[in-house]
């Protein structure tokens, strides 16, 4: 199996490919470190809305990767730069938890819990998911004719006990109930994602490496926007099942030990 070659450009999925849980996965902190005495510019992606840019890049920095909220790109910051472009000014009912609702409000969208007054129903990763969100979310796309945005397309989230329904379960309800489609999901492996990861990194997508555990959003994305798609086997996706599918990565590794300079590979392995 060929290793990849150097790139100037990392975007790192985070569950699955960095840690699992609060335990960081074999080589993560090695290989960031080496990358970036490198000179590669590294960035962390995650559709998973349940916490802000800078939890994130604390709860690195405690497991020892240094990193700041401008090294962290959420579906959350794909689904304001989704929503400012195609919905300002519209009315929001959130299918969501705190923090998401807390983001919308900061950017300036008005929220509402009525069905009869949204005119988008945004769908997301949502613990707190219960009868009466559904309910809401039903009248507002039935009654008012409101769209439905979803944050990611995850069926689940790993975790070390075995996972946690995402996204796509609540979207799911939503969707049958009224059968309508949502008008977007922006969130990994999306273009409006692809594009915040792209800005964010400031280097043209042909020097970039998107890495993940899965292939339907960070393969598929890395590959959707010009940049190698790298599946690492450490996470959502097996060998087998990486070679019975029809999506085929640039690179399939083991472990992240595999993207580290030569140098240190040899140190690592």
């Amino acid at each position: 199996m060929s290793l990849p070659p150097a790139y100037k450009g990392y975007a790192f999925d985070l569950d699955g490919t960095i840690y699992l849980g609060d335990e960081l996965l074999p080589g993560a902190a090695e290989t960031i470190a080496a990358l970036r005495s490198a000179s590669a510019r590294v960035v962390f992606i995650t559709n998973k809305p349940l916490y802000s840019a800078a939890e994130y890049a604390q709860k690195l920095t405690e497991l020892g990767i240094p990193a700041e909220a401008d090294d962290v790109v959420t579906a959350v910051d794909a689904l304001l730069s989704y929503l400012s472009e195609r919905h300002e000014g519209r009315r929001i009912l959130p299918v969501a938890e705190p923090l998401l609702c807390d983001e919308l409000a900061r950017a300036g969208f008005a929220l509402t819990d009525d069905g009869t007054e949204a005119e988008v129903v945004v769908v997301s990763f949502d613990r707190t998911f219960a009868y009466p969100k559904l309910l809401a979310a039903f009248r507002a796309v039935r009654m008012n004719g409101a769209v439905i945005v979803a944050t990611n397309p995850d069926a689940y989230c790993p975790t070390p006990d075995g996972g946690l329904p995402d996204c796509a379960a609540m979207l799911a309800a939503v969707e049958a109930s009224t059968g309508v489609r949502a008008e977007a999901i922006v969130g990994k492996p999306s273009a409006t994602m692809g594009a915040a990861l792209l800005a964010r990194l400031g280097t043209p997508a042909s020097e970039v490496a998107v890495i993940g555990d899965r292939l339907t959003t960070d393969v598929v994305m890395g590959q959707s926007v010009g940049a190698a798609g790298i599946l690492v086997l450490t996470g959502a996706t097996t060998a087998d099942a990486a070679a019975e599918s029809a999506i085929t990565p640039d690179y399939v590794i083991e472990s992240l030990h595999d993207l580290a300079p030569t140098t240190r590979r040899g140190e690592s392995n």
